[in-house]
């Protein structure tokens, strides 16, 4: 039987939250929420892999096996073969960091093809829209409830790109400098974390609108940041916990009532 993974489940009472509590499975009821416009309710799948969870581990490098635009969505099939182990249709999987949903399998030999369907959007603000046939993407699957949590808190949900404007060697090691946007430069701190594509890394220095990352042998051996150079486009996520405490200071901040 494949592990349960973190997250939330739909019922008809409402969101199931799974906690992992001394080593057993509790199940939280909270309130239940109503849909908001354009959320489609038949399909609970969809509002799942918002709340996945991943550390930022990646599993493997998966290849991109074809990419094919239609009318309602962009088709994307990696082959992948460590994460395809357990996998089923309605399954999230994170794709150097964005969080997808597996739609179709195909058994290939000791590997599976594995579909998803990008909207537009997801296609425009990752930098899965520079992927070609033969790319390398990094995959990890959902933390367990009972997995350990090798990084950080990685939700799948990509914060903005950034771009990759220095990559140097210095003895065994590589450095990275990335350029991003304001809306993640806000939340990178020195010595924080951040999920470059998906990968969680240690923030070596920040500067105004960049920040640097040491990176070793065994994540450029195993990631797709071998196949990266200067000039190219990264998925970033920002640290969920800094997101959390900007807003609790905002609301103790503002005072009573707000």
């Amino acid at each position: 039987m494949a592990p349960a993974r973190a997250g939330f489940a739909v019922d008809r009472a409402g969101w199931t939250g799974i906690v992992a509590q001394a080593s057993r499975l509790q199940v939280a009821k909270v309130p239940s929420l109503a849909p908001t416009r354009g959320m489609d309710t038949a399909q609970p799948a969809r509002w799942r892999r918002a709340l996945f969870m991943f550390t930022g581990i990646v599993e493997e490098t998966g290849t991109v096996e074809s990419i094919k635009p239609s009318a309602c969505s962009i088709q994307l099939v990696v082959r992948a073969k460590v994460c395809a182990r357990g996998l089923k249709v309605g399954d999230s999987l994170a794709l150097n960091g964005c969080c997808l949903t597996v739609v179709k399998l195909v058994s290939r030999s000791k590997q599976k093809l594995l579909q998803f369907d990008l909207l537009r959007e997801t296609w425009e603000r990752t930098n899965l829209q520079f992927a070609r046939v033969g790319s390398l993407v990094n995959l990890e699957r959902s933390l367990p409830v009972n997995g350990r949590l090798g990084g950080h808190f990685v939700t799948g949900h990509i914060d903005g790109m950034g771009t990759i404007i220095r990559r140097e060697r210095v003895g065994q090691d590589r450095a990275l400098e990335i350029a991003a946007p304001p809306e993640v430069m806000r939340y990178v701190v020195f010595k924080g974390s951040v999920a470059v594509d998906g990968i969680s890394l240690t923030v070596a220095a920040v500067a105004k609108k960049s920040f640097r990352l040491w990176i070793i042998p065994h994540t450029c051996e195993v990631t797709a940041l071998r196949e990266r150079e200067a000039g190219d486009a990264v998925n970033l996520e920002a640290d969920l916990l800094g997101k959390y405490a900007e807003k609790f200071s905002k609301q103790n901040n503002a005072g009573p009532g707000w």
